[in-house]
């Protein structure tokens, strides 16, 4: 199977690098295919500009769109680990999703409404955040996440979600915590396995 992991952190240093090099082996050693574009480390360039819109109308890509819509394209699941901030995405990683998952690449509308184009794509989202899990749960935050991303972007764009996990108060736990949240993300790379 092939593996695309999009992740975005700032931190080489990170729990969500952490959580991606975990992801990341556990699939290499199942035997699958793995790329991982880390947006931070390639500086991917978030910003959608008037040239992205006039290349959409002309049915074309950005050159560095176009290199992340081909692994798109290549890719059986995707996996995005990143960060939740101020309870929604990375600029960055709200930038890659507004420039790479464009019309006419991620869905198209026709007269009978919107259609998703990465039908037979499937995600994975793991997110961290700094919020305790009970604070997310009484204010209702997970399903405002949930709604906006995995119906909002993933679903929206046909693709099937296997599982959103979110690890919460990741900078206020102990390291046998954290370690046991990676437990977590070798489970979840056995399910897709």
């Amino acid at each position: 199977m092939k593996n695309l992991i999009v992740y975005a952190h700032p931190n080489p240093k990170s729990f969500n690098h952490a959580i991606m090099e975990t992801l990341a082996g556990e699939l290499k050693a199942a035997g699958h295919e793995v790329r991982v574009r880390d947006l931070y480390e390639q500086n991917f360039d978030p910003v959608l500009k008037p040239s992205d819109f006039e290349l959409i109308q002309a049915g074309k890509s950005a050159a560095d769109v176009k290199v992340e819509q081909d692994h798109i394209a290549w890719a059986d699941v995707i996996s995005f680990v990143h960060p939740i901030w101020w309870t929604g995405l990375p600029a960055i990683f709200k930038g890659y999703i507004d420039r790479v998952f464009s019309s006419g690449f991620a869905f198209t509308i026709n007269e009978t409404g919107v259609v998703g184009l990465l039908n037979g794509k499937k995600a994975l989202i793991i997110n961290t955040t700094g919020t305790p899990e009970e604070m997310y749960n009484k204010n209702g935050m997970f399903n405002g996440m949930l709604k906006t991303s995995d119906d909002g972007i993933y679903r929206f764009c046909a693709m099937e979600v296997l599982k959103h996990v979110f690890f919460t108060a990741v900078p206020y736990i102990t390291g046998a915590e954290r370690a046991k949240m990676l437990e977590e993300v070798k489970a979840v790379a056995k399910m897709i396995c």
